[in-house]
């Protein structure tokens, strides 16, 4: 059942989206060759704590840290660790937060140093497509448009998308209903209406779209090793229009 929100929730999400905002732009800033995987994580922790807020991800059915760091084939739910960031790499960056009750979520791919040309389309690719799956977020709509958005864009530039994790709605909890995939399922879709707030989330992979999990019961990567970005926005539909409530500044 979808939740829909009031205006007065939506500025309370919107507290909680800001502070993922700011982490992740100064955590972006710190990604460099040298740099352990596990030392963003423990910025990250600090940062949110400092704002009166708390990490969303760390304890969630039981997944031990702040972020998610997932790094070239990981996808999603990478685990910080002693892992060295070299020089070539790409990490994805996935961060929540609660704060007052409400969460918010966002994510970014970002290159450690300077990376190939192929990991460049791959990441501007993706957030492209992320950018006309919310164009298409709009009252009157089904999540099926937001779908089939960014489906067409990922595909017509000849990359695969990962069917096995979606999008999500989010409030007072972290994930809620509607489900937002980001292929076209064949089925009733529901439709936007104002006070629907959902995280959009692409994830994409040069290869197939096949995926595994590691050894760790958490880390998805591509089966064929090909490389992975992911980039989330929180979005909040309204009658005044849709508002990006994750509004990263720097070059988004």
């Amino acid at each position: 059942m979808i939740k829909l929100k009031s205006r007065e929730e939506i500025e309370k999400i919107k507290e909680s989206c800001t502070i993922v905002s700011c982490v992740l732009m100064e955590i972006s800033d710190l990604v460099k060759p040298g740099i352990t995987t596990n030392e963003l994580d423990s910025i990250a922790e600090k940062r949110i704590l400092s704002r009166n807020a708390k990490p969303a991800f760390k304890g969630y059915r039981g997944f031990p840290k702040t972020l998610c760091t997932s790094v070239n084939d990981e996808i999603v739910h990478g685990i910080p660790s002693a892992r060295v960031l070299k020089a070539g790499d790409i990490i994805s960056i996935d961060c929540g937060v609660l704060k007052d009750g409400f969460y918010g979520d966002g994510a970014i791919t970002v290159p450690v140093a300077e990376i190939d040309e192929d990991s460049k389309r791959l990441l501007r690719v993706t957030k492209e497509a992320l950018l006309l799956g919310i164009e298409q977020a709009k009252i009157g709509n089904h999540i099926l448009d937001i779908s089939r958005a960014i489906q067409d864009k990922v595909e017509m530039e000849s990359f695969s998308i990962v069917r096995e994790f979606v999008g999500h709605g989010i409030g007072r909890d972290l994930h809620e209903d509607p489900q937002v995939p980001n292929y076209v399922l064949q089925c009733d879709s529901p439709l936007v209406e104002p006070g629907t707030v959902i995280a959009i989330e692409p994830m994409v992979t040069f290869g197939k779209p096949d995926v595994i999990i590691s050894k760790d019961g958490w880390t998805a990567q591509t089966k064929d090793r090909s490389r992975s970005a992911h980039f989330e926005h929180t979005v909040a539909i309204t009658n005044e229009g849709t508002l990006i409530l994750t509004n990263y500044s720097g070059d988004f």
